[in-house]
């Protein structure tokens, strides 16, 4: 299995690593990374691995849910590296750091708009939560204004494990409704905003602190159900 650095520091631009496995479809797996594999919305990262006096351009990174591999996708017409070959993995940092500071800004989202999710996605322009509103009305200017309250706050992010058997004695702590938490070795990560502004189950990478989000805007609210909102936010920059 695959050592994902990227859980416990987000921050790491390039490791050094060795190709475990080609797989069938051309697929590359690594014995450690610091690429993030789509999940939970958030897109899988893109980069490059460096090998000898080559290199391939990774497009995408995903696992593969059959055999619990972390596959680092090639552009297609390239060289690949062989197996055993030590490879400097680098991913396109700042497609990364925008994702980072978006997701983190969803966290912030679900904070100001206290209702169940029921769908999201990140994206490096725009991201959106989709929320069960019940008899709750939304309003964009004052979504915006708690956004930017909470991120102007300077509140740290920070990330802890708990076990299964606590998060099974704890299923208030997760906000979506059709997702179940990321669960990993008989253990689940929890992502915590400040002392009270969020804590969820989570999986993805974040910012170490709410000062790096940015300003935020919700640019959209649109109806998609009778109780189902969908809450777009962009950076305001």
């Amino acid at each position: 299995m695959t050592e994902e650095l990227f859980r416990e520091d987000a921050y790491l631009k390039s490791c050094e690593a060795k190709v475990l496995k080609i797989n069938d479809m051309g697929g590359i797996i690594l014995d450690q990374t610091v690429f993030y594999p789509t999940g939970g919305g958030q897109p899988g990262d893109s980069g490059q691995l460096i090998f000898n006096d080559s290199q391939v351009k990774i497009v995408t990174t995903v696992y593969d849910w059959d055999t619990g591999e972390l596959v680092h996708v090639p552009d297609e017409g390239q060289k690949l590296p062989d197996e055993g070959n030590s490879v400097t993995a680098e991913i396109d940092w700042d497609r990364r750091y925008l994702h980072m500071r978006m997701h983190t800004g969803l966290h912030l989202l679900c904070a100001a708009v206290p209702c169940g999710v029921t769908g999201g996605q990140i994206g490096a322009d725009k991201s959106r939560l989709d929320f069960e509103i019940g008899d709750m009305t939304l309003d964009k200017e004052e979504i915006t204004q708690k956004l930017n309250d909470f991120q102007s706050a300077n509140h740290e992010v920070t990330s802890f494990w708990i076990t299964d058997e606590e998060m099974d004695e704890n299923p208030d702590l997760v906000r979506t409704m059709s997702v179940k938490p990321p669960r990993k070795g008989g253990r689940v990560r929890l992502m915590k905003v400040g002392d009270a502004v969020d804590l969820q189950p989570c999986g993805g990478t974040h910012v170490k602190n709410t000062s790096e989000i940015g300003r935020l805007r919700v640019s959209k609210i649109e109806n998609k159900g009778k109780h189902n909102r969908r809450v777009n936010i962009v950076f305001e920059e």
